[in-house]
């Protein structure tokens, strides 16, 4: 019984590190650029969500204005701080990023304090099956969770602006050549993405209700261990690494110990850039010298 409820809660997790996890990967795909800033735009999504309802209004309205924040948020950070740094050498736009999650925090602690706020509860209930209860929002999250990532990949795969993506992402040059904007497809890239961590916070703040100013980073990083496990660039390979963390990490605080759950997600990444590096449904990319 309680290994199934482990396993429950794991999928819950997990589905919410796998949507974080595909804007990382969606991102390195198109211009192979870890946007350490992407932890940063949850937090920023859950500050617009929580400030919205306690204004008063609906949930939708609320997650609609985080989602349309946090893309135009994200937008702006690949035109003002990436795009112009594209053609730099790839330390610069690592360092970058880094710098603009410092800052996105640092701007949040200076406008709303470093108190952490109580996240509205906007879904409640559940049900029992047989002796076991499932709450609402495990059941909305998983399945918001997977009603995205199916969308996505249909999205990328079937229509026009995501075979853009995939031309940018196998050659930028190609595709340039062939008409495709590779500016705008790179923006719809970040905006997409962007849109996704704006739902995963709302999401994640149901199940961990505080919004604070670093709540992203650790929550980005463990998302990001997730991209590189399923395989840094590949949108299944951001789903398996999800549920694959969030799944160990459930059954480390159920059996082990709370305190061991972030060394156990860590030690993923160790063993993972050791024994594959490419991720578990990654490419091997060989880079001509």
């Amino acid at each position: 019984m309680n290994l199934i409820n482990h396993l429950i809660n794991g999928i819950h997790v997990g589905s919410i590190y796998a949507l974080v996890a595909l804007g990382y990967n969606m991102v390195y795909g198109i211009v192979k650029l870890i946007n350490f800033a992407h932890g940063d735009i949850i937090m920023a999504g859950a500050y617009v969500a929580f400030f919205a309802l306690d204004a008063g209004m609906p949930t939708v309205v609320a997650v609609a204005a985080s989602v349309v924040f946090c893309v135009v948020l994200g937008v702006v950070i690949e035109k003002v701080a990436y795009r112009p740094l594209r053609k730099s050498a790839k330390i610069s736009l690592l360092i970058t990023a880094i710098g603009i999650s410092l800052l996105l925090e640092n701007t949040a602690q200076k406008l709303f304090s470093a108190t952490p706020r109580l996240f509205p509860k906007i879904i409640e209930g559940g049900f029992y099956v047989g002796d076991r209860q499932i709450s609402m929002t495990t059941i909305v999250t998983i399945a918001v969770s997977g009603l995205l990532m199916a969308g996505l990949t249909v999205f990328v795969k079937t229509t026009n602006a995501g075979k853009a993506m995939r031309a940018v992402s196998e050659d930028t040059e190609a595709a340039q050549l062939m008409g495709i904007n590779v500016d705008r497809t790179i923006s719809m890239t970040f905006a997409i993405g962007s849109g996704l961590a704006a739902i995963a916070a709302v999401l994640y703040c149901c199940s961990y209700p505080q919004v604070y100013p670093t709540m992203g980073a650790l929550f980005g990083i463990k998302a990001f261990v997730a991209a590189v496990l399923g395989g840094i660039g590949s949108i299944p390979g951001a789903v398996v690494g999800g549920l694959m963390i969030g799944i160990a990490e459930a059954l480390t605080k159920g059996y082990l110990s709370s305190m061991w759950a972030d060394a156990i997600v860590f030690s993923f990444l160790i063993i993972t850039l050791l024994l594959k590096p490419s991720g578990i449904l990654g490419r091997k990319v060989v880079e001509k010298v």
